[in-house]
């Protein structure tokens, strides 16, 4: 079994002084996908080059304390692919894809931060440009590979992906022009919300990420906005899906995801 888990750390070096590595050396995953680094290169070396003996491949965002997404793995990538080839984007650190190509297949792992809209209007107008320029980048790796993308998506795609659901439709992050791009991506591009496969109707326990606000965590008013989107052959080796909230290393929760693949 492939164990892959994603989460949005908060900032790494928030997250480990929470024990984000002890954790990672008892959950043991092969891979974990991390977004919202906010660090940079010098920030990493001699200290988190590697967690609990995975190796960190990193995209750093140019603003200092800013975004930031990272693959870690026991497993050496053929390539290592920073950024989407995005003028706009790629400066803020939102993708790394890792390949693992042989003769006999081409798999990649992406780690992917969306932007968040809730700051305001500038920044939700900068998040519909992302999801336009993200949407056919996708569709073209789509047509030459098998991959999984696990990341902080920044929508509740469905009314069961979030407690407050009534409440929250003008709000970002559920807005029915978000919703509508995750629907035309699985329905549409055919990629699959691996999470949903297997659990369809799960509504508290597939929260990953609380507010700090109004005790939401403790009360688990949550929103699923953490995901694997993978193409169908991948999506179809999964067994199983869980969100740990053993420990609170960041404002969302570890999603892992167990496949029946080797690399």
């Amino acid at each position: 079994m492939f164990k892959l888990t994603s989460l949005n750390l908060n900032g790494i070096r928030s997250a480990t002084s929470k024990g984000l590595e002890a954790w990672l050396t008892t959950a043991k995953p092969d891979c974990i996908c991390v977004q919202e680094v906010k660090a940079q290169a010098p920030d990493v070396a001699d200290r988190f080059e590697s967690l609990a003996g995975l190796k960190g491949n990193f995209h750093f965002a140019e603003k200092k304390g800013y975004s930031g997404v990272a693959v870690y793995t026991r497993l050496e990538p053929s390539e290592v692919i920073v950024g989407f080839d995005s003028h706009e984007f790629d400066p803020e650190g939102r993708f790394v894809e890792l390949r693992f190509d042989t003769p006999a297949r081409r798999i990649s792992i992406i780690s992917a931060y969306f932007p968040s809209g809730s700051s305001g209007e500038e920044r939700q107008q900068a998040k519909f440009r992302f999801l336009d320029a993200f949407y056919p980048h996708l569709l073209k790796l789509k047509a030459r590979r098998d991959f999984i993308l696990c990341g902080d998506v920044n929508i509740a795609h469905q009314e069961i992906d979030l407690k407050n659901w009534k409440s929250n439709q003008k709000n970002s992050g559920f807005l029915p022009v978000e919703r509508a791009w995750m629907t035309k991506l699985l329905d549409e591009a055919g990629m699959v919300d691996v999470y949903r496969q297997l659990h369809p109707a799960t509504t508290d326990e597939a929260y990953t990420w609380w507010s700090n606000r109004g005790q939401a965590y403790a009360k688990n008013v949550g929103w699923r906005l953490d995901y694997h989107l993978a193409t169908e052959g991948l999506a179809a080796l999964a067994k199983s899906a869980s969100v740990y909230k053993g420990e609170k290393f960041s404002d969302h929760a570890p999603l892992t995801i167990e496949y029946d693949m080797k690399f």
